[in-house]
């Protein structure tokens, strides 16, 4: 019997449980990056170092999120939220008990892990079960969950730098975490078969080798230079490696991703626009504390309360814009969407010489606007120009993606800013590293526009 897709209790307490578990995984992710400066003097680390607490976050993120297709088939919904749960508690657990750098890694990764059976299941459980008139609107609201998680985490971390410590941003997720698990126990049903899928070792191996490569390479960059041995031996790497995927499951029948999706048009431009944006996302929401802390002498209270309207606005704006999709298409908002993003990054250029928090705060709420606008709807609009039988293959590609360029962004940037710092005096060194990033913003943000132009000219595969 086909499951009846309809928006009851059940499926929104489902998508509550996953989406709380992608929250709380998001938030941590970027309300560490206030505490950097802290933890460098703590562990008495650098900061190409101390951005692994980052990076390598996101890199377990981006190698779990691709088998997320193939655990969807040969796994019930609940099955892989429980394991996800535990694994992130486990992890938590260890972030705030670690004695030393190397256990405050040990526990991110392992909470990467989690966040990434978490997060694939949230966009799984919405694209399955929820109607189609109603899917630009809940697809808006998977992406509000994690879209203000990256510009709230600062706030929260900054929170609990300057009162508590930083090892209460692991704490004060537990009971969120605790009541995620009674709520999805409750409410997660299955809605489609189980199979006995094979799982592709080799094209798994040969992708997870490409992203450790392209992230370490881009992170090493920061390290040793962009054009050193190391990180031009790791970006070789992760193309060879790339090579040997594609050709791989070109010629496999249960690939880990079926590559046929970017067959589509819609969905490839669509998903350059998403990862872009995402990209940017992840890399303001590094620039703005850390710029704040280190160049403008600010609090990591004040680094974090910066981004807060945006937050709030982000959180306010994301479902409107999944409902405007449903209403209108997706020409209007993903147009000024990109437009607004492209201004402000120009804004952040011209102004940061001489910055203060109230204008970080007023750039980065024309920011929010523009990319709230884009993120959720790039998605929608890119996995409706597939057919339904490969809506998994596109969400595992788009959340793949999502971290993937996170991961790529947070370890670009502060290697830009790294590079600088290592030239001059700390403060001069930040502000002319935070404008060499926001030119690399630009240069992407024009590229995001010409993407989603291509997007909007549909063609259906």
């Amino acid at each position: 019997m086909e499951f009846e897709r309809k928006l009851d209790a059940k499926l929104v307490l489902a998508i509550v449980a996953t989406g709380l578990m992608s929250f709380c995984g998001v938030l941590v992710e970027t309300a560490m990056n206030v505490t950097f400066p802290t933890l460098m003097e703590e562990f008495s680390v650098t900061t190409s170092t101390v951005q692994w607490i980052t990076t390598g976050y996101l890199l377990v993120l981006a190698t779990i999120v691709p088998t997320s297709s193939f655990l969807n088939k040969k796994f019930k919904m609940k099955q892989l939220f429980l394991l996800a749960v535990i694994l992130f508690i486990a992890g938590t657990l260890l972030s705030a008990l670690a004695p030393s750098f190397i256990f405050l890694l040990l526990g991110r990764l392992i909470q990467g892990v989690g966040t990434g059976l978490a997060l694939p299941l949230m966009y799984n459980i919405i694209l399955q079960q929820t109607p189609y008139d109603k899917l630009g609107m809940m697809m808006g609201v998977g992406m509000m969950i994690t879209g203000v998680a990256p510009a709230i985490g600062p706030t929260v971390g900054g929170l609990m730098v300057e009162t508590y410590g930083w090892r209460t941003i692991f704490i004060v997720l537990l009971p969120f975490l605790i009541f995620a698990l009674i709520v999805g126990v409750i409410s997660i049903r299955q809605s489609t078969k189980i199979s006995k899928p094979s799982f592709d070792l080799r094209g798994y191996l040969l992708l997870a080798g490409c992203f450790a490569s392209l992230i370490i390479g881009c992170s090493m960059a920061g390290a040793f230079g962009w054009i050193s041995a190391p990180t031009l031996l790791l970006l070789a790497a992760s193309f060879l490696c790339a090579l040997g995927f594609v050709k791989c499951t070109l010629h496999r029948k249960n690939a880990l991703i079926n590559l046929r999706v970017f067959r589509s048009r819609q969905f490839t431009c669509s998903l350059c626009a998403f990862s872009i944006t995402f990209f940017m996302v992840l890399s303001i929401s590094y620039l703005i504390p850390n710029f704040s802390q280190l160049a403008i002498g600010q609090s990591a209270l004040i680094a974090g309360l910066i981004m807060l309207p945006g937050s709030i606005l982000t959180m306010l704006l994301s479902p409107i814009g999944g409902k405007l999709y449903d209403r209108v298409g997706a020409k209007f908002p993903l147009t000024l969407g990109i437009v607004v993003v492209i201004i402000s990054q120009i804004i952040f250029l011209l102004m940061i010489q001489n910055a203060r928090p109230v204008t970080l705060m007023v750039t980065y709420l024309i920011f929010a606007f523009g990319q709230c606008l884009i993120i959720g709807n790039t998605m929608t609009h890119g996995i409706k120009g597939l057919a339904e039988a490969l809506n998994a293959d596109g969400n595992a590609v788009y959340n793949t993606a999502q971290q993937l360029f996170g991961a790529i962004g947070t370890s670009i940037i502060s290697s830009i800013v790294a590079a600088s710092q290592a030239s001059y005096d700390m403060t001069l060194g930040t502000i002319t590293g935070t404008m060499h990033a926001f030119i690399l913003l630009i240069v992407l943000s024009a590229s995001g526009f010409f993407s989603i132009i291509t997007a909007l000219k549909k063609k259906n595969a």
